[in-house]
């Protein structure tokens, strides 16, 4: 009859208010964020030479620059700890942290001609680049493994990992994608009206890096700049990498204790993220 929904059904209804994000939907559609996980790791690596083989050359080769260049040439402390082992610990997270950044911050752009054709949550999109970064990191998770447990093993070793610590990597990995998502939909959300921005998203990720204690430690910052510590903070990826050094390599410092606030620039990154995707989603096929 007319008037009756058949179970089969959908009604697509446009989004209402500042803040409409149904994550109920979300979950109904993790087949097809599963499918564009697979898409992405696919689509990265083909007609390349070494394929998948980058996930581990990239980061290994990244690591041996900053060891001979910032370890042995520049002679920056790295808190007792074996050169290669420090640089390669946060390396491999900040890798994560700026590809989960730099790929969502493409969303709308990359694929407006599949969100003209057919309608999914658009979420699914910077969910489905986290997972696919996630597997990246894992495998370069493993080598890292790996080597600390080769530096762990030597006579007289200054790596002492912490297990209790270490128990917490999922939950850090968890903040680790969400902030990089949550900057990344920030920016692709703005760069529906402005495309320059986009332009501008390695070249910032770049200089951020050197404002995170990634080729140095932080015990540098507070030993020659005590006074600016509070502002450096602020960075919230300053404490995430300290304490993923902290837990698998024993290194202890007053980083550990800016986590809450770490936390919570995290999560009002990603609110204002959602709030300005939720707003745009309405929007951007007629500005793209």
């Amino acid at each position: 009859m007319q008037g009756q929904r058949e179970p089969w059904d959908a009604i697509i209804r446009p989004k209402s208010g500042w803040f409409d994000i149904n994550f109920k939907e979300l979950v109904r559609y993790w087949d097809l964020t599963m499918l564009l996980v697979k898409r992405n790791f696919t689509v990265l690596y083909k007609q390349t030479i070494l394929g998948p083989a980058w996930v581990v050359i990239q980061p290994l080769m990244t690591t041996l620059v900053f060891t001979v260049v910032f370890g042995g040439i520049a002679g920056l402390p790295t808190d007792g700890m074996p050169s290669f082992l420090f640089y390669m610990c946060g390396n491999i997270l900040w890798s994560y942290f700026s590809s989960c950044l730099s790929e969502t911050s493409r969303t709308f752009i990359s694929n407006r001609a599949l969100f003209g054709k057919v309608y999914f949550p658009r979420l699914v999109m910077p969910i489905s680049v986290s997972i696919s970064k996630l597997i990246n990191f894992l495998v370069q998770f493993l080598f890292f493994i790996l080597f600390l447990i080769y530096y762990a093993l030597k006579p007289n070793s200054p790596v002492h990992p912490n297990f209790a610590m270490i128990a917490f990597t999922p939950l850090l990995l968890i903040q680790t994608a969400i902030l990089g998502m949550g900057f990344g939909i920030i920016i692709s959300s703005l760069t529906t009206k402005y495309w320059d921005l986009n332009m501008l998203v390695g070249f910032g990720v770049h200089l951020w890096m050197y404002a995170t204690p990634v080729a140095y430690a932080s015990s540098l910052v507070m030993a020659k700049h005590p006074r600016l510590i509070g502002l450096y903070m602020l960075n919230p990826m300053t404490p995430i990498i300290e304490f993923f050094r902290s837990a698998y390599l024993g290194v202890e410092n007053i980083s550990l204790h800016y986590m809450p606030l770490s936390v919570g620039v995290t999560l009002v990154v990603m609110f204002l993220g959602l709030v300005l995707f939720s707003r745009v989603e309405k929007t951007f096929m007629d500005t793209v």
